[in-house]
């Protein structure tokens, strides 16, 4: 089986891009001493201004800590035109930060630019997430918008700075079904944007919460998948999230996003899986938690030894 690089991501430990959640995370050089510390050897860049922007200052701090920068997540509200300039110029600024860095640490592998929805934002869409009906979604001019917008972004990211881009799909944005992610990626050019998978937002985003929809997931999107990113999903909670009609946030809060091999995710058929189809990319472990809750280094050590135990 291959052996695949591992890293975890600042949103393990509460630092998350949404709106009112800011400023209240753990400081960034605890969470990168407590990540490297778990075993893991790479990370994500977090909210903008979590970490250092400076790049000099961003490589020394990843550097002596045998840290390689894996990518940033980067939420643009596609659904509307008026927000395409605006999140385009707000990709470049964090896709420059990657490159500098990347040049910094002479690595080959580059880092991904992540794309995605302004989730969280549509009333509607987060108090169903999990739960989304085909009339909740997009019409066909606004899919056309959406995704027009986020091939043009993966475009200035390739042009100016040579970045892969992948979308995200994720919980309570437009693009969480696998309908969505199908119609995402018939609309775009598949040597431009490529698919971050995220197996716990699309075990929860299918509606159906058990072993085999992330498995039927890859399979189906495996063409378009460049990088991956390691989440659980208690299908327990998703089952009474649905039942007590919770939006995203309660899911969340209650431990939807649990930790690696507590939920229904079939890790060691998906890692059988990548090593089938010669994947050779990061493995991101992704624990969404809101600020202040659970104990984030004890999560990560767990979840580190957990891969290990079936070959990660």
């Amino acid at each position: 089986m291959t052996h695949w690089r591992v890293g975890n991501a600042p949103c393990s430990w509460g630092s998350l891009e949404f709106d009112g959640l800011e400023g209240k995370a753990i400081p960034f050089s605890q969470m990168l001493d407590e990540l490297a510390a778990s075993g893991y050897t790479g990370t994500e860049l977090g909210d903008w201004g979590y970490m250092p922007t400076d790049p000099v200052a961003l490589h020394g701090h990843l550097q002596r800590r045998g840290l390689s920068l894996v990518g940033a997540f980067v939420p643009v509200a596609l659904k509307h035109p008026a927000a395409h300039a605006e999140g385009e110029a707000k990709t470049l600024r964090v896709a420059r930060l990657l490159s500098a860095v990347q040049l910094r640490a002479k690595s080959a592998c580059a880092p991904f630019l992540v794309l995605a929805d302004d989730n969280g934002t549509d009333p509607v869409r987060t108090q169903n997430a999990g739960r989304v009906q085909p009339a909740m979604g997009l019409s066909d001019a606004e899919w056309q918008v959406f995704a027009q917008g986020a091939e043009t972004i993966a475009r200035a990211v390739k042009t100016e700075t040579g970045l892969p881009t992948v979308f995200h799909h994720h919980c309570a944005g437009y693009v969480e079904t696998p309908d969505e992610i199908g119609q995402l990626l018939a609309r775009t050019d598949p040597g431009l944007l490529g698919l971050v998978f995220d197996t716990g937002h699309y075990t929860y985003g299918s509606g159906q919460y058990d072993a085999s929809s992330a498995s039927v997931g890859f399979e189906r999107f495996a063409d378009r998948i460049w990088y991956v990113h390691c989440k659980d999903c208690s299908g327990q909670v998703a089952n009474q999230a649905r039942a007590e009609q919770w939006d995203y946030f309660t899911g969340v809060r209650n431990g939807v996003f649990c930790e690696l091999g507590q939920g229904v995710v079939d890790f060691p058929n998906l890692l059988r899986r990548l090593d089938a189809r010669g994947y050779e990319g990061w493995l991101l472990v992704e624990q969404d938690v809101l600020p202040g809750l659970g104990a984030p280094r004890e999560s990560a050590q767990r979840n580190r030894d957990y891969l290990r135990s079936i070959g990660a």
